[in-house]
């Protein structure tokens, strides 16, 4: 069946389709996909996986044209990043 393994960092985004058996997993999709030696700073000890946007474990069954999403580690803590403000509109002439 039909899958793909997708993953994105600054400047490069892979978006790899591949074969796998039925009842293949997300890890066994990942490790056929190859994303891992094109990407050996993923680490699926500490990063998040899902399918189509919802996290799933890397245990989990796939079906047919699932999309499996690698995602990278946050590396600022949204809650401390101060927001950014508004550019100020310019004086009226």
């Amino acid at each position: 069946m039909k899958a793909s393994v997708v993953y994105a960092k600054a400047g490069k985004q892979v978006w790899l389709n591949i074969e796998v058996p039925e009842g293949a997993t997300v890890q066994q999709a990942i490790d056929r996909s190859g994303v891992l030696r094109q990407f050996p700073e993923i680490d699926l000890t500490q990063q998040k996986v899902g399918v189509y946007g919802k996290a799933v474990a890397l245990d989990a069954i796939i079906e047919e044209g699932a999309r499996i999403e690698i995602y990278r580690p946050i590396t600022v803590d949204p809650k401390t990043v101060k927001r950014r403000d508004k550019p100020e509109a310019p004086a009226a002439g």
